[in-house]
């Protein structure tokens, strides 16, 4: 039983944890604390020890430690895939430390993590602050498992809150588009690019809903007669190096391809380089577009380097050197002096074609301006229409000085708002308008359904030869389509698919 002791001009509280081990009650600071008679004492002491028999004991002043040195401890454990460690080092690093990193863990209420989330969600999408949200959720429950703290102070409670919060902050409905859309779209990016190889990539993109990983990642050993295997993926690390890994959920698997997409697709490797990468030594189906990196053969420190000295992300790194003001102070000081400390310049870039294609370069200056017809905006310029001139047919993009007043036209936009990732939407619903079994759109998409239905549904060879009469019926009227509006263009592969069409 619990005991109150005598102690000078007050009493405190003491009780056992374990047979032959004593603790004093303390408040939360860790403090002792003092009763003026003896029978406060005790029976303080006894509800203390009455909770460690049914609950446990755990260390008043474990909650003392602060959130960021908690954080260090836990991230330093994680064992996850690089693509996890690496966002998970953003979220901490971008949003969670510069609020939390001083705060004591048993401090942080659930008012704080409140007016943390309506803070971010005046700057950034709901969806991000959610998947933030989410992350500090995962690090405060380990927290609450090793005995630091009582409770997650970011669970969120049900039934609080607006009512029209699921609504209010839905995203936008994802873009998507069809076979002849696919074909336009894929006509311009080779257009941008100068080369037919973004032609075969997004059609390919476009007809199978392969992800944009295991498109870069497409090794030509798995291009096979009548079907891809997809066994890797290449996922871009903040390094600018490409780790490959399994691809996403391990969904290994093998896609169907038609007769005419199988062609395409063996003629485009059979004209292009087949030297394997000095990354990973594998010869890949499709080469980067634009100059490398020039880091590797840069002289002294570099980006990377900074960012271990700091003990940050390369990413954090980038953000000090271009856009301090979003860097909290404490960090931008330490990448501050790290670049002092190693004599780190920034340098340009090489006229080396690069080895792989990169997310944001496709996406923002091949893919984004053939979709809407306007490059985005990049300072000190605003976002502009892309200045084609006229002849051939549809219109090749103007380069150099003064290309806007040189241009004769630009492109109308063929579907604004749609993204590389929005082609594996399409395929989805283009398959949902066939009537496909659901069996074999999640085998060809690389999802799992764990239903019963779907452990008694099984694919017959009849549905999948369907599909591939459907793809190739779509791809006919597509390129028809084409044909009426020019029989002709600039791209060499779509161009003999015209003249081949006209025959």
């Amino acid at each position: 039983m619990g005991y109150g002791e005598k102690r000078g001009d007050y009493y405190r509280g003491r009780f056992w944890i374990a047979p032959g081990v004593l603790r004093t009650v303390v408040d939360a600071n860790g403090n002792t604390v003092r009763y003026t008679t003896k029978r406060e004492a005790a029976k303080a002491a006894n509800d203390l020890e009455a909770k460690v028999r049914e609950v446990g004991y755990r260390d008043p002043n474990a909650g003392r430690e602060t959130f960021g040195e908690y954080v260090n401890r836990w991230y330093e454990a994680q064992e996850l895939a690089p693509s996890t460690m690496q966002n998970y080092r953003h979220h901490l690093e971008e949003h969670l430390l510069p609020e939390f990193e001083d705060k004591a863990l048993a401090d942080i209420k659930p008012t704080d993590v409140g007016a943390w989330e309506k803070k971010e969600r005046k700057l950034y999408a709901a969806s991000s602050v959610k998947t933030w949200h989410g992350t500090l959720h995962l690090i405060l429950s380990d927290a609450v498992e090793e005995g630091l703290i009582d409770s997650n102070p970011a669970t969120k409670r049900r039934g609080r809150g607006r009512r029209a919060g699921r609504s209010r902050n839905r995203g936008p409905e994802k873009v998507v588009t069809d076979a002849l859309g696919i074909l336009l779209i894929a006509e311009r990016v080779s257009l941008l690019s100068g080369r037919d190889d973004e032609f075969v990539a997004v059609v390919l993109k476009g007809f199978t809903g392969m992800r944009w990983g295991e498109i870069v990642g497409l090794e030509r050993q798995f291009v096979r007669p009548a079907s891809v295997r997809v066994e890797w993926q290449l996922y871009e690390l903040d390094s600018g190096q490409f780790e490959r890994c399994p691809p996403k959920d391990d969904s290994y698997r093998t896609i169907d391809t038609p007769e005419w997409l199988s062609g395409l697709v063996k003629h485009h490797i059979s004209r292009t380089d087949s030297a394997p990468c000095s990354c990973h030594g594998q010869a890949y189906a499709f080469r980067g577009h634009g100059p490398a990196n020039g880091a590797a053969r840069q002289i002294g420190a570099k980006l990377v380097d900074v960012a271990r000295r700091a003990e940050v992300s390369p990413a954090t790194v980038s953000n000090v050197l271009n856009r301090p003001d979003t860097v909290a102070e404490r960090t931008r000081l330490k990448v501050e002096e790290a670049i002092a400390s190693l004599g780190y310049v920034r340098t340009g870039q090489s006229g080396e074609t690069a080895a792989h294609w990169r997310r944001t370069g496709f996406a923002t200056w091949l893919f984004h301006p053939a979709a809407t017809g306007w490059y985005p905006k990049k300072a000190p310029q605003e976002a502009r229409p892309v200045p084609i001139l006229a002849d051939p047919w549809p219109g090749v993009p103007a380069r150099g000085r003064n290309a806007s007043g040189r241009a004769d036209a630009c492109w109308l936009p063929i579907a604004r708002g749609l993204t590389p990732h929005g082609l594996r939407h399409s395929h989805k619903t283009v398959m949902e308008e066939f009537g496909i079994p659901p069996k074999l759109m999640d085998e060809r998409l690389g999802h799992e359904d764990g239903s019963v239905q779907a452990r008694y549904s099984h694919i017959t060879a009849k549905m999948r030869q369907r599909l591939m009469d459907e793809l190739t019926e779509q791809w006919d009227e597509a390129l028809d389509a084409r044909f009426a509006m020019h029989p002709r263009s600039p791209v060499q592969v779509l161009d003999a698919l015209l003249r081949t069409r006209r025959a």
